[in-house]
């Protein structure tokens, strides 16, 4: 083979259809056909002369990369599409001209800062478990928040899985009567697992908003709304992932 040739998931992720480790699903699932035929993990293409299909549809190669932070409101799904007509995201960004798709996750009852993408590579390495951006929430629980509540979320919670999550950093911003409200950064992807560090803890979470992704912040964006990320905002991305690998190396 010549040096064209690269790997069916990589081809995948650079065309904008999903992430790597997204595409390879598909590819498992039976979804992919190279030139017609099914294509396996591993396959290789040349993106100049094969043809390849996901469900049915050919996919070509994205010109213009497109990195956007939008602030997702609650009652949408992180999803491109849905069985059951819910809301979507997409309904938010239909004025978005390529296809782009969510970088990692808030769920429905979630809200805040979301990032979407074309570019496969940016984001296997926003998502990908070596890199371990820290990502920032303000939580409001209702009390009663103890000391030990507080040293818990920082030191490590037993989730319902049995796995201790990595320390955090924690700050009290107000405690109220009716609510306390909390600054949690985590440095790790567990599904939920901001409110399942709660749930844990017998707290009752009334919202779950992400706040910022490395140095990237959602500021005053309003709700529903997107916006371009900026190149610096791009770098410090990079840059973030780069020190937790070159980290976990040492």
């Amino acid at each position: 083979m010549d040096n064209e040739n690269i790997r069916i998931q990589k081809y995948m992720s650079e065309c904008g259809v999903c992430s790597r480790r997204k595409a390879e699903e598909l590819v498992l699932q039976g979804k992919v056909k190279i030139n017609g035929n099914l294509a396996n993990i591993g396959d290789k293409i040349d993106p100049y002369s094969d043809k390849i299909t996901v469900n049915g549809k050919l996919i070509k190669r994205q010109k213009e990369k497109r990195y956007i932070m939008l602030h997702k409101p609650r009652g949408f799904l992180t999803s491109l599409s849905d069985n059951f007509d819910r809301k979507c995201i997409t309904m938010l960004i239909k004025d978005i001209d390529e296809r782009v798709y969510p970088v990692g996750r808030l769920d429905k009852n979630s809200e805040g800062l979301l990032l979407l993408t074309n570019d496969g590579e940016f984001a296997n390495m926003i998502t990908h478990p070596k890199t371990h951006i820290p990502k920032t929430y303000r939580v409001t629980v209702r009390p009663p928040f103890t000391d030990e509540a507080l040293n818990a979320l920082i030191n490590g919670v037993k989730l319902d899985d049995g796995y201790v999550t990595k320390p955090a950093d924690v700050s009290v911003v107000t405690q109220e009567e009716n609510r306390v409200v909390l600054l949690i950064t985590i440095y790790e992807g567990k599904n939920r697992q901001i409110r399942r560090m709660c749930e844990a803890l017998s707290l009752e979470l009334i919202r779950l908003k992400r706040i910022a992704i490395g140095d990237i912040r959602l500021g005053m964006l309003s709700q529903g709304k997107w916006r371009n990320l900026s190149e610096q905002e791009i770098r410090s991305l990079y840059s973030f992932a780069k020190r937790q690998t070159t980290n976990k190396r040492k």
